[in-house]
């Protein structure tokens, strides 16, 4: 059967009062051919999260109502390796803290996670003195580096795709204290001349796994690639959602790092509102810098300042950089030859393509499709 993930709002309601729902909903689950697996709930914010085997989303309602009658205002079907990636778990954990009842566990472990998205920045790949693409040495460096800081800060890997890595956090001090462990250990690799050409940067977001026409931790997800596309060779961008979190734990060890920026709210929402843009006209040889300010509403040269202030490029650079990694994937898929590609990648024509793509990367296109061990 599939398994669904409901949300509920219970602004005011206890832990209790949630883990005595749950409770119910295990006594009637079998009438209405359900299983209730687990629940999250964060008292502070007043929401609760069910994850819930049944044949319908109908059924989970049905359930629901029946047995305590709080009927949940959001549900998605998700997948259980999802959950268990980004939550740490599928069903009760063994661990509940206790009441005055046995059979009552009252669970306030929250369903909110700081998500980290890190990457090779400037050229993903090094070239062999006979023009052959050699990048086995640093993506085995750099994800022994990751991998390490992120069993050191209790992160869970959900994704690793090309050279770049998505991580869940139940923690965002663990969260932050993991990109800058990454960024640091980079560093000290680079002065030993092994990381030459090479930038670690960071994205870290946080949010919610069901939220309003998202997917599961979905926008979290986003936001983190996003920000990890602009920040700048070995800077950590971050989300303000983030920054809410660590205001109530530790953020004194991240005052004064030279190479985190925090991002405020109005910050975040033109930066969603940049790539949006992006993502609808990249592949519009059309589509320049007037067009942009057109979509956005802003003038060349406000345009020109929150972009730089933002990622250190320019905007008609922007436009380059995003084509430029558009077309680096789509070669990398086999989606076609070079010329193809840099026409659906919005450039004139394949020769200035290629020119672009030599400086940006350090290589040729066809070199990242030469075929090599």
């Amino acid at each position: 059967m599939p398994i669904y993930m409901d949300r509920h709002d219970l602004p005011g309601v206890t832990a209790r009062d949630v883990a005595e729902a749950h409770q119910a909903d295990l006594k009637v689950q079998d009438k209405f051919g359900c299983r209730g697996l687990t629940y999250w709930f964060d008292e502070t914010r007043g929401i609760a999260f069910c994850l819930v085997e049944a044949p319908d989303k109908e059924a989970v309602k049905e359930m629901h109502d029946h047995a305590h009658g709080l009927i949940p205002h959001q549900i998605l079907e998700v997948d259980n390796s999802l959950v268990e990636a980004f939550l740490g778990r599928i069903e009760d954990p063994e661990n509940l803290t206790g009441s005055e009842d046995p059979h009552l566990s009252q669970q306030d472990r929250t369903a909110i996670r700081t998500i980290l998205y890190t990457d090779l920045k400037r050229s993903p790949f090094a070239l062999s003195d006979h023009g052959e693409i050699n990048d086995s040495g640093h993506y085995k460096m750099f994800n022994k580096i990751v991998r390490t800081q992120v069993k050191n800060h209790e992160g869970r890997e959900v994704e690793h795709g090309g050279s770049g890595f998505l991580i869940s956090f139940s923690s965002a001090s663990n969260g932050m204290r993991c990109a800058h462990g990454m960024l640091e250990e980079f560093k000290l690799k680079d002065n030993g001349s092994s990381t030459k050409g090479f930038q670690i940067c960071a994205g870290l977001s946080a949010g919610m796994p069901v939220t309003e026409d998202y997917d599961f931790f979905e926008q979290a997800v986003l936001s983190a690639r996003r920000l990890c596309f602009l920040a700048e060779s070995g800077k950590i961008l971050v989300a303000p959602e983030v920054l809410d979190l660590l205001n109530r734990e530790d953020i004194s060890f991240f005052k004064d790092s030279s190479h985190i920026k925090m991002l405020n709210p109005k910050d975040e929402k033109f930066i969603h509102q940049l790539l949006d843009i992006l993502e609808d006209h990249w592949n519009n040889s059309n589509f320049n810098v007037l067009e942009f300010c057109k979509k956005i509403g802003l003038s060349k040269s406000q345009l020109n300042r929150k972009i730089s202030a933002l990622s250190g490029f320019s905007p008609n650079e922007f436009i380059k950089e995003f084509r430029l990694n558009k077309a680096a994937a789509l070669i990398e898929k086999g989606a076609g030859n070079i010329a193809e590609i840099a026409y659906e990648a919005g450039f004139t024509s394949p020769s200035y393509f290629s020119k672009c793509f030599h400086k940006r990367f350090g290589f040729t296109p066809s070199n990242l499709i030469t075929p090599h061990d």
